[in-house]
């Protein structure tokens, strides 16, 4: 029996997920995204596939949000962040994922220090930029307060040498698309871990795709 660690990076998922709102049915959609990554011989056309594979672990890496009070820029309304749908929502999940069996819940922190307010979508500063807007232009659902996770990319890497070395698993199937986790993909393999990506069908970095042993999504294309 082969024991199978599936590692998920909670930024990429939540971004990439249908469900966005619901912590109950996002952490059932998870699940069952991951389920399917753990093979049986019997049931699978794949080759390399030889003895009954058995779910370790689900390690699910986040950040707690922001719940500061703050001035919006547009409105200067007064924000109470702890109250938004962004901070409810996550800590709701944190919290299905704390109570969910066999997963593990791995925080990190968000860069409070640095967070700052930014234009949700890209295209909207380029017009900005370029003049084709003004800043009279921006309207209050067109700004969010951003900030960068930090620790948890540390953590992942960890968890995936702790877990080749100590020889607690056979396979890693790892959903993330950042080619930050190559030096850690190349010591699972290094170890006899095999290493899966599932990017959720996005591209990855050359890099990335060269120090796996396959790109593999539950999801279909």
């Amino acid at each position: 029996m082969r024991n199978v660690a599936i590692l998920v990076d909670g930024g990429f998922y939540l971004k990439l997920c249908k469900e966005k709102s619901d912590a109950k049915k996002v952490v059932k959609g998870l699940t069952t995204h991951c389920l399917k990554h753990i093979c049986n011989p019997s049931k699978s056309d794949d080759k390399y596939i030889t003895e009954p594979e058995r779910l370790y672990r689900i390690f699910f890496y986040d950040c707690p949000p922001i719940t500061k009070k703050l001035h919006h820029p547009i409105t200067r309304k007064a924000v109470d962040l702890k109250k938004s749908t962004t901070a409810l929502f996550r800590q709701d999940l944190h919290n299905q994922l704390r109570n969910t069996r066999n997963f593990v819940l791995r925080l990190g922190f968000l860069d409070e220090k640095n967070a700052r307010w930014t234009l949700k979508d890209p295209e909207l500063s380029k017009n900005l930029i370029s003049g084709r807007i003004t800043h009279t232009d921006v309207i209050e659902s067109d700004v969010i307060y951003h900030a960068q996770q930090k620790s948890v990319d540390m953590k992942i890497g960890l968890d995936i040498a702790s877990m080749a070395y100590k020889k607690q698993v056979n396979k890693i199937i790892l959903i993330s698309g950042d080619s930050d986790f190559v030096p850690a993909a190349k010591l699972a393999r290094r170890e006899g871990v095999e290493f899966i990506l599932d990017s959720m069908n996005t591209n990855i970095k050359p890099d990335l795709q060269e120090h796996i042993d396959d790109l593999n999504t539950a999801l279909p294309k």
